[in-house]
């Protein structure tokens, strides 16, 4: 997506000061330990450890300019945190292919591709439709609707959706969408073409109500969770959360961007899902070892990971 329009996508709240953190694994014979840290620096203030839990990431931009010659680094730190999975997001076909690149270097990462609503005007079927036919290609998206100033029209839009739909259907592979200012007309194309759906999807950086979420459940879908979810002044997006079944959450960090408090503010890492996860935990009162467990498997099942 363009770099006008992330800013715009993802200027949400006002930012404050926070605490650095950090994440990390080390092994206790055979056994893999999650240690949460909150503190001045990486290494003090040991907060919380739990034992063998592998999470996903299931919405990242490791192809983005914040990234760059950082790749192994940033993967490596994932996998240190027990993020085992990374799926990195094209938004149009030159991004997309950078995409597929990238989770062609890395086992653990994967690829999902497609023409976002900025981009809907460059949208070409067939080129998405090859690039989609390879091995490490696990979705199509992003995908979707954004009604907010300088977006081409809603019709052009509504028509490229539809099409991405159509052909996730096809080359049976879930749909990862974007939607903001836009949750009605969205439905409402889900609704028109819930027969293209069986493949299931989720909504990205879900932002929308507790009422609107679900709807999109009884269509089959997932809603997937970032760092918005701990900002402190999100109450409708926790309330989505809280009343979500836990059956169909996903975890992302959407990074570089939203950052998850503590480290808001902070270019975003998939090394910082843990931190999204134990929010997750808070907010539904039950355990980080639960939610970790039930969105890996939500997450390798939607994704066949």
């Amino acid at each position: 997506m363009g770099d006008k329009n992330i800013k715009d996508t993802h200027k949400m709240l006002s930012d404050e000061a926070a605490k650095m953190g950090s994440v990390r694994m080390r092994f206790q014979g055979e056994e893999m330990i999650t240690e949460f840290f909150e503190a001045n620096n990486t290494e003090d203030m040991c907060r919380q450890a739990t034992s063998g839990l592998v999470l996903v990431d299931t919405h990242a931009h490791l192809t983005d300019k914040a990234f760059e010659g950082e790749e192994e680094i940033i993967v490596g730190r994932a996998a240190e945190c027990g993020v085992a999975f990374i799926i990195t997001s094209g938004y149009n076909l030159s991004s997309s292919q950078t995409a597929v690149a990238c989770a062609e270097k890395f086992d653990n990462v994967y690829a999902s591709v497609g023409f976002y609503p900025e981009n809907c005007m460059e949208f070409d079927c067939e080129a998405l439709k090859e690039i989609a036919q390879n091995e490490k290609v696990v979705a199509i998206g992003e995908i979707g609707l954004q009604y907010t100033e300088g977006m081409p029209p809603k019709e052009e839009q509504i028509e490229v959706f539809e099409k991405q739909i159509k052909l996730a259907h096809e080359l049976n592979l879930p749909i990862v969408i974007h939607c903001r200012e836009a949750y009605g007309d969205c439905l409402e194309v889900l609704k028109r073409n819930q027969q293209f759906l069986k493949a299931g999807g989720t909504l990205h950086c879900y932002c929308g109500s507790s009422e609107m979420a679900k709807e999109f459940i009884r269509l089959g879908l997932h809603i997937s969770v970032g760092g918005v979810s701990t900002f402190k002044n999100a109450d409708k997006i926790k309330k989505a959360v809280i009343d979500c079944p836990l059956e169909r959450i996903l975890l992302e960090t959407d990074c570089p961007y939203l950052a998850p408090h503590p480290f808001r503010g902070k270019r975003n890492e998939p090394s910082l899902i843990p931190t999204i996860a134990e929010n997750l935990a808070t907010l539904k009162g039950i355990s980080v070892e639960e939610v970790v467990s039930v969105t890996t498997q939500n997450a390798r099942r939607l994704f066949k990971i």
